[in-house]
């Protein structure tokens, strides 16, 4: 089985990068000619991942969270697969490369420096630390989407003001519809955030009797889960809206970011398992 991994691991950045080149020649294209085939295309490459996260954990014992190449795997799968789902939702395929490219990189480093760990601590061979780290994974993927979204809003905007009508403006849906998936993106990684805090609550008595709810990681995911709580519930009362709502999801996304680089770092955490 080992050997299996390892050529599917080699493979999975190829079907990415096909992926997002078919996606990439619809843009710029402006045709519809592999508007189909081009999400049968990611549906195939996500099938191939997660047969590949799956068979990791079986052949290693432990879910693929036990070091940062691990991780990059998990982080690339649940970024396109956030962006796939989103894709279903709204039925919108034109903003595929601005997502895919995103996975190209994190899969290819983790393609390159993934190592195969027999030997790693006892928690981290838990499949409830694996369900929690997953679903934060794709919580903080939608999170990044949104943020991408806004950022392609922030550009058309900016576009539109300057009365600039090129490939960006031809191409990239309206401010209205970016608006709308930045919403949608960021209501998925409130969801599943939210998830990964519940089966965290329930984990972490059993893992780390005494913990700190002062952990920095404890701190920084809350405080991105209550700022994304804010601005859904103001999108939903229709208090917030546009370039207000936008900034909020990017100003999220930063939190996040520091967040994670404050945990792994610039301090000590029982986050930090690696």
């Amino acid at each position: 089985m080992n050997q299996t991994i390892d050529i599917i691991n080699i493979l999975i950045p190829f079907l990415y990068i096909i992926t997002f080149g078919i996606y990439s020649y619809d843009f710029t294209s402006g045709g519809k000619r592999f508007e189909n085939s081009k999400r049968i295309f990611l549906f195939i490459t996500l099938f191939v991942h997660i047969i590949y996260l799956i068979l990791r954990t079986i052949e290693f014992d432990h879910p693929p969270i036990t070091n940062v190449f691990e991780i990059f795997t998990v982080l690339a799968f649940s970024i396109s697969f956030s962006y796939f789902v989103l894709e279903l939702l709204t039925d919108i395929r034109g903003t595929g490369p601005f997502i895919i490219i995103l996975s190209i990189m994190f899969q290819i480093l983790s393609s390159i420096f993934i190592e195969d760990l027999l030997e790693v601590r006892e928690v981290l061979r838990s499949n409830l630390l694996g369900s929690h780290v997953f679903s934060a994974l794709l919580g903080y993927s939608g999170i990044t989407i949104s943020a991408v979204y806004g950022f392609l809003y922030l550009t058309l905007y900016k576009e539109i003001k300057l009365n600039k009508f090129g490939l960006i403006f031809n191409r990239l849906p309206s401010l209205e519809v970016l608006e709308r998936l930045s919403f949608y993106s960021a209501v998925i990684g409130f969801v599943l955030l939210t998830i990964a805090i519940i089966i965290g609550i329930i984990w972490l008595p059993r893992a780390f009797p005494n913990f700190s709810y002062l952990d920095p990681k404890l701190i920084g995911t809350f405080l991105v889960w209550i700022l994304y709580g804010i601005g859904i519930i103001s999108k939903i009362t229709g208090r917030w809206r546009g370039k207000k709502l936008i900034i909020l999801a990017i100003i999220g996304f930063l939190l996040a970011i520091f967040s994670t680089m404050v945990t792994n770092f610039l301090s000590r955490s029982f986050h930090s398992f690696y």
